[in-house]
């Protein structure tokens, strides 16, 4: 929990499922920044992880096959600080969350929603994959947590 002397600072990701994208996040940042955040991901309707976020992190080093879906009500008054939405807002409204000190909303493709054969999916989920990870290394990456 420490970090040159001071706690780490709770970052949350939420979409409506806590299936693909805020389960990419989460699972980025902490390899990534763990070392300064505690990093957690939840959603309003929580079901499964996809097996298609597991694979696509595991090409790139990272083993999700841990995670779980998860009610983002388990994160009330566990003093989240900065929460990250990360619903395509074209779809519908991303889940609200009070508390934090700072909310930021970047919305990306729902995977899940692609169509196509096996491996076109796949590679949709790679791209979003990809774009969370550059936007988390820009927005995060030179960031004092």
């Amino acid at each position: 929990m420490e970090h040159s002397g001071k706690m780490k600072k709770k970052i949350l990701f939420i979409c409506t499922h806590n299936s693909a994208r805020s389960q990419m996040a989460e699972g980025y940042m902490r390899a990534k920044y763990g070392d300064r955040y505690e990093v957690s991901s939840g959603g309003t309707e929580p079901g499964r992880v996809n097996p298609m976020a597991i694979a696509v992190m595991k090409e790139i080093g990272i083993d999700m096959s841990g995670h779980r879906s998860k009610l983002i009500d388990e994160f009330y008054g566990k003093g989240i600080e900065t929460v990250v939405t990360v619903c395509d807002s074209a779809q519908r409204t991303c889940p609200f969350f009070p508390g934090a000190k700072e909310e930021i909303h970047q919305g990306f493709t729902d995977p899940s929603a692609f169509t196509g054969t096996a491996e076109e999916i796949l590679d949709g989920f790679r791209r979003v994959r990809d774009e969370i990870i550059r936007w988390i290394d820009t927005t995060f990456g030179n960031r004092l947590a």
